[in-house]
């Protein structure tokens, strides 16, 4: 019989064993009630058993194939035990090694007490800071998406951290970096969309959540620290293909059939055809490829 456990943190490791190594240095062990599992997902290199070595408190689970960030969240989930799931980029820490910036809490005790809050409440994301620089603020809730745009803004992003953003509200999504949510929401609320492979799976997870009935909060008495995309890279093709592909996917998933054909129109005939004069102007033709790449994708008969 497995022993009682409260929290499950789940994270994906794709040829990132320095990143995923770096973020279980950080996790408290010595709390009995926690589970950590990593999900290899296909890593080229046999990091499974690397990590299994190194951590033999981890529960490592090696995917054959590359699942992407929902399917390999998926696989996380229906080995996970605890009350709570917590899902960590393996390319966050829970807290900094050395810093001179104001004291953060990395104990996840207050984003269960939010949960444990209210019935209502089904998600909830801790504050998420970028662990470079002097750690400015990448994430202390979202405003709405615009309907036709597909646009919003993370609150506070970028932002000295001065305590602006310390107070606890609703936010229309949770954050992929890291969200913690209960079980039986995942229950009601159905696993991540793996129709996505990357980006934008949390938002349409956050919309199944709300459907489901359920308050998506910030609280910020827990930090996070983010590297951000060290698995993808910023301005690479394979993000540049699959955020072209995903938002086109998004709207046709989410968007009322009123308002979904005015956002392709934006999307495709605005903002797809700037990106790809961008990209030629920067002398980039693989991004500008893979914007076209991923308009086609979408396109395509079988897109779903």
């Amino acid at each position: 019989m497995h022993r009682e456990c409260e929290v499950s943190i789940i994270t994906i490791n794709y040829n990132g064993l320095a990143d995923t190594c770096a973020l279980i240095d950080t996790i408290p062990f010595n709390d009995e009630s926690l589970e950590v599992i990593v999900v290899d997902n296909a890593s080229k290199n046999d990091e499974a058993t690397l990590i299994e070595q190194r951590y033999p408190q981890v529960i490592v689970i090696r995917s054959p194939q590359n699942l992407g960030f929902a399917g390999g969240n998926n696989l996380g989930i229906r080995a996970a035990h605890g009350k709570y799931l917590f899902f960590l980029n393996n390319d966050t820490v829970l807290k900094l090694q050395t810093s001179d910036i104001k004291p953060q809490t990395s104990d996840l005790c207050p984003l269960i007490s939010r949960l444990e809050s209210s019935e209502k409440i089904g998600a909830v994301c801790p504050k998420i800071r970028f662990a470079w620089g002097d750690n400015p603020i990448q994430f202390a809730g979202y405003t709405p998406l615009s309907h036709i745009t597909m646009r919003n803004r993370s609150i506070g992003f970028g932002e000295a951290d001065c305590g602006q953003n310390d107070t606890p509200h609703p936010t229309p999504y949770a954050h992929g970096a890291a969200m913690m949510v209960k079980r039986e929401v995942i229950e009601k609320a159905g696993l991540m969309p793996e129709c996505y492979f990357l980006y934008y799976e949390e938002l349409d997870w956050s919309l199944m959540i709300r459907r489901a009935g359920y308050d998506i909060w910030y609280e910020p008495a827990t930090t996070v620290f983010h590297k951000e995309s060290q698995a993808t890279g910023q301005q690479s093709p394979l993000r540049t293909y699959y955020i072209t592909r995903n938002r086109l996917l998004f709207v046709q998933r989410n968007a009322p059939l009123s308002e979904r054909y005015l956002s392709y129109a934006y999307l495709i005939g605005l903002v797809a055809l700037k990106d790809i004069l961008k990209y030629t102007l920067q002398h980039r033709p693989d991004l500008a490829k893979a914007t076209v790449s991923g308009i086609c994708q979408f396109l395509k008969p079988t897109a779903s």
